[in-house]
């Protein structure tokens, strides 16, 4: 039989199929073989390999066997969208094409056919558009939309509709008006199924088929996590799997988190009330219906409930927002229940009952359908909402977020961005039961999962000690482990630059007190660290990704230095001031010189090779801010059992987070570059060695004194003093 090995071998048939372009490279095939054993014995694997091993053919590979030779389903899930389009547009088209053709005769002959291998890019249903709502809206849109943006939207949206191929936001145009969609979206809760008039041009349904039918599903994490989160409760949309291969698997907790968790705002509510009727226009879904009556008597109640249900909704959000700028919540962390009167969940009950009355007399088949659907979100939100105060999902930390915020249209344009939101503190047992005791094999794969590199052949404790962190919040001890170094030359393609000059964050926190360590945006602190990226970004002539933990220091420091960088013909890019992360992006490619301001999302799932980007610039430690509700949740949870929060939790999420941003500049064998580090601590701390020992070995170290410059390696010395 055929192994995974010998297919990526130099002499297989992907060799074949590239020609010169194929590489053998060692770390792959191991990790090939390990996802092949733990896909026959239906075990669990954790692998972490380097950047340039080839994780997707590693997976995919022996994924394809199961699919084809043992009839089995695979899912595949992945953080971003640009890896999902990698695997679906690119890696399985190619190996679909090895086993089709001539040299792939052997692997074909044993394994079956390429045109049984069905893959397929499975999305939520909210990315579907309802060709029969769709019609709807357009036909109402006078009594619907008072808004000349959102009736602009709609027919945005009819002009693509008659275009697209697959429905799905994807293609999509920019709508002035995003809450448009909501009104045309496919929804479980108002589907017709069969009985729906354009069942046949369905989007949703055609893609549920195709779902149905294939072998080899590819999702993102959100959508995976969402369905297991459901199959709790006895529901879920995904069909039935044997394997799941969940790549950039260092989010996996925070995504799986975010689904087990609740999170209701006052833009959520409230866009669903004025969906019904909007108070302003006297528009809306409940005035135009058609009951079998005649009589309107029920339609007026409902209205009038939505209206107090509405004044209950910002009352109940109002009290929220009173009792963070109390002080007496020192963070929005809710410690104990009914800490607010709960008006909502009464309103949007009575609410409901008042719908599902009229639901009955409804003389319009597709209309009990639609109101089916809001009375669902309503009573939703009602369950959501006495949860939340009551704290009675165990096990989570509650917190009011006074920042969240989902409304877009101009109906919101008064609303204030409050939410009230839970999490689990430790994800690691609701996974241990639901997904790795769930009779499946799970693969978690990433380029950072280890908190350092362990020789090839040591004992198996030391390398467990090394995934202990990931091991215990995901609750997957027990699992087969792999490292995999990468096989770039990291000490010939990069220099990590140490600059001790750079302020240390404690300078302003010595300075400002417990605010400025919150916010570390005072001036003092933000002019040096200006001072010194101006010098970096100087050196390399642009090409500069600089990382910050936190926005208020990056657009401070972007204000500092946007003169100075425009006077050296150097084009500044700031996340959050200059477009989505997407065009940001694309614009920091189309210019060599370029230099990028980023923060959360740019400290990952990044990808710019060559010369674009030569210089990565790490301006502080990332450790999590220990007083977010969450997170000072976990710390107080392993104090609590006599632990080492920082040893355990603190520390463990700071190096992984570090070897991401350090990963985003070598990407090829043929990428060249330096990162630099402006936090001092990572040179004076007694915990500031493993974060250099937690990088690729050979990497050569610069370290930056203030008045000289000399090199000396961290490792040598346990107690560096520069």
């Amino acid at each position: 039989m055929t192994t995974a090995r010998e297919i990526l071998s130099e002499t297989g048939p992907i060799a074949a199929a590239l020609g010169p372009r194929f590489e053998a490279r060692e770390e792959q095939s191991r990790m090939a073989e390990a996802v092949e054993r733990a896909m026959a014995a239906r075990s669990h694997l954790v692998v972490e390999a380097g950047t340039g091993v080839g994780k997707s053919f590693a997976y995919l590979v022996p994924a394809i066997r199961r699919c084809l030779q043992q009839k089995e389903r695979v899912i595949v899930a992945t953080h971003t969208i640009s890896l999902q389009e990698q695997l679906m547009e690119k890696d399985v088209p190619l190996l679909r094409g090895t086993l089709d053709a001539s040299h792939g005769e052997r692997w074909r002959g044993e394994w079956g056919p390429a045109d049984e291998l069905r893959a397929v890019l499975v999305k939520g249903r909210g990315n579907y558009v309802s060709v029969r709502r769709l019609k709807q809206a357009s036909e109402r849109q006078d009594r619907l939309f008072a808004d000349a943006a959102q009736k602009r939207s709609l027919h945005v949206i009819e002009d693509w509709a008659y275009e697209t191929t697959d429905g799905t936001l994807s293609t999509l145009p920019a709508l002035e008006r995003p809450g448009v969609w909501d009104k045309v979206q496919s929804d479980s809760a108002n589907c017709m199924g069969r009985r729906c008039p354009t069942y046949d041009r369905c989007f949703y349904q055609a893609a549920r088929r195709e779902m149905d039918e294939a072998n080899l599903l590819i999702c993102n994490h959100a959508l995976f996590f969402s369905d297991l989160a459901l199959r709790g409760e006895g529901v879920g949309f995904l069909p039935e799997y044997q394997h799941v291969i969940l790549d950039e698997a260092h989010n996996v907790e925070d995504v799986a988190s975010e689904h087990f968790g609740l999170n209701l705002t006052e833009g959520r509510v409230m866009h669903l009330l004025t969906t019904l009727y909007s108070r302003r226009h006297r528009k809306g879904y409940l005035p135009h219906l058609s009951l079998q009556s005649g009589e309107t008597g029920d339609v007026d109640r409902a209205i009038e409930l939505v209206l107090g249900a509405e004044t209950a909704c910002r009352a109940f959000f109002h009290s929220l927002l009173d009792l963070v700028q109390s002080g007496r919540l020192r963070n929005g962390r809710m410690r104990s229940p009914g800490l607010v009167e709960n008006e909502l969940t009464p309103a949007l009950n009575e609410l409901c009952l008042r719908l599902k009355r009229i639901r009955e007399s409804i003389k319009n088949e597709p209309d009990r359908f639609e109101l089916n659907a809001y009375i669902e979100r309503a009573d939703r939100m009602a369950k959501e909402c006495r949860a939340l105060v009551t704290h009675s999902q165990e096990g989570c930390a509650y917190w009011i977020d006074a920042s969240a915020g989902d409304g877009d249209d101009s109906e919101f344009a008064s609303i204030r961005k409050v939410g009230l939101s839970c999490s689990p503190i430790d994800v690691g047992p609701i996974l241990k039961d639901r997904l790795f005791g769930s009779g499946c094999s799970v693969i978690l794969t990433s380029a950072t999962l280890s908190t350092r590199t362990v020789e090839h052949g040591a004992p198996y404790e030391h390398i467990e000690a090394a995934f202990g962190h990931t091991l215990g919040r995901l609750g997957c001890e027990g699992a087969d482990l792999l490292q995999l170094g990468s096989p770039f030359d990291y000490a010939r393609q990069v220099e990590l630059v140490i600059d001790r000059r750079a302020p240390s964050p404690k300078v302003w926190t010595a300075h400002n007190g417990k605010k400025a360590e919150r916010s570390g945006a005072t001036r003092e602190y933000t002019d040096a660290l200006g001072d010194r990226i101006v010098e970096h970004v100087r050196e390399s002539d642009g090409g500069a990704f600089v990382l910050f933990t936190s926005f208020t220091v990056l657009f401070a420091v972007a204000e500092r230095i946007g003169a100075a960088l425009a006077a050296a013909g150097l084009p500044m890019l700031v996340q959050g001031k200059d477009g989505s992360r997407s065009e940001i992006l694309r614009r920091f490619r189309e210019n060599e010189r370029s230099v990028l301001l980023g923060a959360a999302s740019f400290w990952q799932g990044v990808d710019v090779q060559g010369r674009g980007l030569r210089n990565v610039i790490i301006t502080r430690l990332p450790f999590d801010p220990p007083d977010r509700p969450l997170i000072e949740a976990r710390l107080e949870r392993i104090t609590a059992r006599g632990g080492d929060p920082f040893r355990e939790d603190s520390m463990p999420r700071a190096l992984i987070r570090f070897k991401q941003g350090f990963g985003r500049l070598i990407r090829s064998k043929k990428d060249r570059g330096r990162v630099v580090v402006l936090d001092s601590r990572i040179a004076t701390s007694a915990y500031g060695r493993l974060f250099v020992a937690s990088l690729p070995e050979g990497v050569p170290i610069r370290v930056i004194t203030p008045g000289q410059r000399k090199s000396r390696d961290l490792l040598d010395d346990p107690h560096p003093e520069f």
